[in-house]
């Protein structure tokens, strides 16, 4: 604890820093302040239905990015989702199609015009996902809507201004990137999942002392170790990376010489994210939209329906495995990587260069994907597991998931961006051993 108070006071004492985090603190308060903004003509006491439609399956999950602004039919209701989507489309893009490879090439340059079309791409899905929304929310809660409104007219600004609501969360994003601290769309994300904890937590506490079956204080505590061990292990499957060791010739340039070096290529065992996760749930949804079309779904619909069903979590475990190999193959080519390699003069010690360097990455990548994936989805279904302790929906989804994959690569990467802004002024930070700095041969404190 006195460590981590000496920490805040190094933040504090860093103008720069201090500065970055009163500017990202700023825009996140702007961006919950929004949140709660509804959108004009709608009652929010009347969207009971569309708040009951976001409590399972994917409908939660965009809830649960947008911080609860999509149940709430506020004017942030689409949140960073629409970018996120569009960044997907161009990531697989420039996987496939040669153009946005040479594109991808070119450097700043080359990213400036990714971005530039991811941008377009954003709006393009706003205008489908946004009318879609608004269909949605006639359905579910048409009584929500105010009388004397036109629904053309309503659908048409309603589109606009849900548009320009995920477009100024995309703004507030990239001004936490340029003038704060860590990544601004992943903060945005990462504040709407935390958003939803303390309510969370407080019915969860409320159910275990309340209930006959809550089993009070004991069970609480046994609920609060695992979801600390759980913790744990998503840290350490964020972490984790095999280290391959590569070699750089030497060379001789006038009187200098350059190279002979040894240095690692980092390996991530959980290389995919939580893409695997996401795609997953997006085909586990299906069930759900074909359930609409029939009058009385079977056996397998049924199970397929219920997340806490053995059928629905092996089949989303499974989903997860072929998913995360899938996005591991297009997103690293041990070709392209040899080919880098071989032309600055480096090599794996003991494998000849070329084809022998690519397939060698290749047999490590496929050797650590396979626990990867398996690590990945035993968290996915961690959520389904703590229902069986009687874990209440809404805190459950804090036990794994896409939930709390997010938190913990968000919360380690900002982390790791203050230690370095901190190092960098000779103070210590909160992930190093606590050792002093010394700079001149005097220490820094």
């Amino acid at each position: 604890m006195k460590k981590f108070i000496e920490y805040l006071k190094n933040c504090w004492r860093v103008e720069d820093l201090r500065e970055r985090i009163l500017i990202t603190i700023l825009f996140v308060a702007i961006y919950r302040f929004g949140s709660f903004v509804v959108l004009p003509g709608i009652d929010p006491g009347s969207l009971g239905k569309l708040q009951s439609q976001t409590a399972g399956g994917l409908m939660s999950l965009l809830d649960a990015f947008s911080g609860g602004a999509f149940s709430h039919a506020s004017i942030f209701a689409l949140g960073i989702m629409p970018y996120i989507s569009a960044s997907i489309v161009m990531q697989l893009l420039a996987v496939a199609v040669p153009y946005f490879q040479k594109m991808q090439r070119e450097g700043e340059s080359g990213r400036k015009k990714i971005q530039w079309y991811t941008r377009i791409l954003t709006v393009g899905i706003l205008l489908f996902q946004a009318p879609s929304y608004l269909i949605n929310l006639r359905a579910q809660s048409a009584d929500a809507l105010a009388t004397g409104i036109s629904w053309n007219y309503f659908i048409i600004v309603g589109t606009i201004i849900l548009a320009a609501g995920s477009m100024f969360i995309l703004w507030l994003g990239e001004r936490i990137t340029d003038k704060g601290i860590g990544n601004g769309v992943s903060i945005v994300i990462m504040i709407g999942i935390i958003a939803r904890l303390p309510q969370a937590f407080i019915q969860e506490v409320s159910s275990r002392f309340t209930a006959i079956t809550g089993g009070g204080l004991v069970m609480f505590i046994i609920e609060i170790l695992i979801l600390y061990i759980v913790v744990c292990l998503a840290i350490l499957l964020v972490q984790g990376t095999r280290k391959v060791p590569v070699q750089y010739a030497k060379r001789l340039v006038g009187n200098k010489q350059y190279g002979g070096a040894r240095q690692y290529i980092p390996l991530k065992l959980f290389a995919a994210n939580v893409m695997p996760i996401i795609f997953a749930q997006a085909l586990m949804f299906i069930p759900l939209t074909i359930i609409s079309y029939v009058s009385e779904p079977g056996y397998i619909m049924r199970n397929l329906m219920d997340h806490r069903s053995v059928m629905y979590n092996v089949v989303f475990a499974i989903l997860i495995i072929a998913f995360t190999y899938f996005y591991t193959a297009i997103t690293l080519n041990p070709t392209q990587m040899a080919e880098d390699m071989k032309r600055n003069n480096g090599f794996i010690p003991g494998v000849k260069p070329g084809k022998p360097t690519a397939e060698f990455i290749d047999t490590v990548m496929s050797r650590i994907t396979l626990p990867g994936s398996l690590f990945i989805a035993f968290i996915a279904i961690m959520p389904a597991l703590a229902g069986f302790l009687n874990v209440q929906d809404s805190f459950a989804q804090f036990f794994g998931g896409t939930s709390l994959l997010i938190l913990i690569g968000v919360v380690i990467d900002t982390l790791q961006q203050i230690e370095s802004r901190l190092l960098m002024r000779h103070y210590d930070g909160l992930l190093n051993s606590g050792t002093s700095r010394q700079r001149g041969g005097v220490s820094a404190y």
